[in-house]
């Protein structure tokens, strides 16, 4: 079960739900990966919004392991995410909203798509 307080999200593999969350230490790595010295430069990084498979891969690898799972990258490369690959990016953009992005009770309602 996922705890949306302490800003975990959930990833869909296989029918089983895999808690997601970026702490420091997974911070950290996204930004010797991604080249980057600074939290900010890294939340722009991400609101580019060009995104690629690899960067994917790493973002949910940084998640799974923040919240607790050893894992690689090479594994999650392999994994069979529900909904395919319109589900794994919705996870990566969920687990990096709910690290950067505001907290719910501050945002306006939105209109329903």
């Amino acid at each position: 079960m996922v705890n949306r307080h302490r800003g975990e999200t959930a990833l869909m593999v296989s029918g089983e739900t895999l808690p997601m969350r970026l702490t420091l230490g997974a911070l950290a790595e996204l930004e010797h990966a991604f080249a980057v010295d600074s939290l900010p430069a890294l939340g722009e990084r991400f609101v580019e919004g060009r995104l690629s498979a690899r960067d994917i891969i790493r973002i949910i690898a940084a998640g799974l392991r923040g919240a607790g799972r050893a894992i690689r990258d090479e594994d999650v490369a392999e994994l069979s995410f529900d909904g395919g690959l319109n589900g794994v990016i919705k996870a990566a953009i969920a687990l990096l909203e709910a690290t950067f992005g505001e907290d719910d009770a501050s945002r306006p309602p939105q209109p329903p798509a």
